[in-house]
């Protein structure tokens, strides 16, 4: 297993022990999500501490990780121990639901990259580490939790495969939240968009913001806009 740590322009992370190791999704995820400096944030499901890291860097007041999985979360810990934003950000090794159900602190934005699993779709490693658990979390479990926790004029943020969006987002209807902007990701040109991301809040939206972001050309290297997009990030 290759232990070495993922290096980003301001900060490393060493992933190797979490669930869910760093990806696309996660990093397209806090390089959209628009933030400011009182931010106080909340991530659901943190796996190695990549958003609150990337959010860090961008300028807010604090960020609480949720981690389930305890290894994941001993990691999280550690990569936000060795960062520059070490006294902003805290790793909480917890079930979200548990944690919301005692949480009495409010947050201005919630994200989430879910490495939880909805349904059945769970892979082998993941079921290990959630084992001791009755139960996976579920779209309403997940929308019940950010609304005990978030401001009323906050805002939550996350990824999901475009199929399981559809569905999510009539669940997040019934739990009394509105689409605010999406994000439509089309991993090449021509092809439909695989990944959306969603902000979502609690207050009624005139108008719905869309918009597309293309991964690779059809020659699969990466676009312009790709790289622009992350170039405050990647090394390269």
């Amino acid at each position: 297993m290759d232990s070495r740590p993922f290096f980003f322009k301001k900060f490393g992370l060493f992933h190797h022990r979490s669930t869910m190791k760093i990806g696309t999704d996660a990093i397209i995820l806090g390089r959209w999500v628009e933030v400011s400096e009182n931010d106080d944030v909340l991530d659901i499901g943190t796996g190695c501490g990549l958003l609150p890291l990337m959010l860090a860097q961008k300028g807010i007041k604090s960020a609480d990780a949720v981690e389930i999985d305890d290894e994941s979360c001993e990691e999280a810990a550690q990569n936000f121990a060795n960062s520059a934003w070490n006294s902003r950000l805290s790793a909480i090794n917890d079930d979200v639901k548990d944690y919301a159900a005692k949480c009495s602190k409010k947050y201005d934005l919630i994200v989430s990259n879910p490495p939880f699993y909805f349904g059945d779709n769970i892979p082998e490693k993941a079921k290990k580490s959630l084992a001791r658990h009755t139960n996976t979390l579920s779209y309403k479990d997940l929308l019940q939790s950010v609304k005990k926790m978030l401001k009323p004029d906050g805002r939550f943020a996350l990824v999901l495969p475009a199929i399981e969006s559809k569905a999510f987002l009539k669940e997040a209807e019934n739990q009394g939240f509105f689409l605010k902007i999406e994000m439509k990701i089309v991993p090449i040109e021509g092809k439909e968009p695989n990944r959306i991301n969603m902000q979502l809040v609690v207050n009624q939206v005139d108008k719905v913001e869309i918009e597309t972001f293309v991964l690779r050309n059809q020659d699969h290297s990466f676009t312009k806009d790709y790289k622009d997009f992350l170039k405050d990030y990647y090394l390269d």
